[in-house]
């Protein structure tokens, strides 16, 4: 079992949220008094006094913090903007395909295999440098802004979802989650949607109807990466290249799979990993089509999942919706169909970026009218954390993630 504490021992020249404080070589190319992120601020976070910070710890733990030492001295060389915007591009795509191989690696790896934080607290390391970068060049606010989106949703997936050129096998796209709700000894949680990802992506599965090929994106726990269009962006791609099913998978309910019956046009407001907060309607994606309409029904074979006799979790059809009767203040929740003309409140996944993951995706499906694509969505069981509020990790959480992810690998092959 790996603790905080018998880490303090690291080395903290990759592990320090400062670029400039980890590379005194480069320390001219970072300016550390520009703010950074609420979640990047997160990389600071420690369980034991004196011990290494969570974040900086997974990423050494999984390998991967040569990759963050390597990103940092390099972007101190990019001397035109052109040139930094390929470099940004490719380090992500870089990022999403390292982690991709190790997830799914056949040869048994030091740090679990299976463990999606090192990817999550990578990417904030690199967008950190990228914030507090001083480039050689004039680099316009949001020039900056665009550099951090490119390299953030290539290192989701986004720059790597191309489906191989084969016929007669059926195509799946797939979406997970980052890690949430990160506060206190939170600071440890993964998420197994973003776990399944990683084990999805660029897979063949053998089923008994034939082969199937998965293309897979982890998403932001942002509000405002869902405005930017990220969930637009990986399904839009995905549709022009004729797949036969979405699945957009997050975290759930203790104990349980559910299949979301419906997706609400409605956010509630909860905060996301930046402390944001949003409330009302669900906006448009510039630029894509979509209709307006308030629910979304799943078109996923729901009956042929539960069926199948996946485990060890049970699988459950959500019924579940509510509406507003006057909006702000009364909702009418029932488990039949909603009412025409009302507007959404929550789907049965609630009224959080899970929900709209399924409705974003599945808006964007119907606006093409590609009907004859399957879509919906499939909420894992909650991953609980280590038990001893001071380790990374133990082989029950590991084991947890494991069959979920597992779990999803299966009912996503049913699909």
């Amino acid at each position: 079992m790996k603790t905080i504490a018998g880490l303090v021992g690291l080395t903290t020249l990759a592990l320090a949220l400062s670029p400039a404080v980890a590379h005194a070589q480069d320390a001219n190319c970072y300016d550390t008094t520009v703010p950074l992120t609420v979640e990047e601020q997160r990389l600071d976070d420690t369980l034991v006094t004196g011990g290494p910070a969570v974040g900086p710890s997974l990423v050494q733990l999984a390998g991967f913090d040569g990759r963050v030492t390597d990103f940092t001295a390099k972007l101190c060389r990019q001397v035109v903007s052109k040139q930094a915007q390929q470099f940004v591009e490719r380090e992500g795509n870089a990022l999403w395909k390292a982690a991709v191989a190790r997830a799914q690696s056949t040869v048994p790896t030091a740090h679990d295999a299976y463990d999606d934080r090192p990817l999550y607290w990578a990417r904030l390391q690199l967008s950190a440098a990228l914030r507090q970068w001083k480039p050689r060049f004039t680099l316009a606010p949001n020039d900056r802004a665009k550099l951090i989106q490119q390299f953030d949703w290539a290192s989701r997936g986004l720059s790597d979802a191309k489906f191989p050129a084969r016929a007669g096998v059926r195509k799946i796209a797939v979406t997970g989650f980052d890690p949430f709700q990160l506060t206190g000894v939170n600071v440890r949680r993964a998420n197994p949607a973003g776990a399944a990802a990683l084990q999805l992506d660029g897979r063949e599965i053998s089923t008994p109807t034939g082969k199937v090929v998965l293309q897979a994106a982890v998403l932001p726990v942002l509000w405002g990466g869902f405005d930017e269009g990220v969930v637009e962006n990986f399904y839009g791609q995905a549709l022009q290249q004729k797949p036969d099913a979405f699945v957009t998978i997050s975290q759930g309910r203790p104990g349980k799979f559910d299949v979301e019956r419906w997706a609400a046009r409605w956010r509630g407001g909860f905060a996301d990993n930046n402390n944001v907060n949003s409330y009302g309607s669900v906006p448009n994606a510039a630029g894509w089509p979509q209709p307006t309409t308030e629910f979304i029904e799943t078109s996923l074979p729901f009956q042929k999942m539960i069926d199948a006799g996946t485990g060890p979790f049970p699988v459950n059809y959500n019924l579940a919706f509510c509406e507003w009767v006057v909006v702000g203040s009364q909702q009418s929740c029932r488990t039949d169909t909603p009412t025409p003309g009302r507007i959404a409140a929550s789907g049965g996944g609630g009224d959080y970026l899970s929900n709209e993951s399924m409705y974003r995706a599945n808006r964007l499906r119907i606006g093409y009218g590609a009907t004859n694509v399957l879509g919906g969505h499939l909420h894992t069981p909650v991953l609980g954390q280590p038990a001893d509020p001071a380790a990374l990790t133990d082989p029950a959480f590991e084991k947890q993630r494991r069959d979920i992810a597992d779990q999803v690998k299966a009912l996503v092959s049913v699909v």
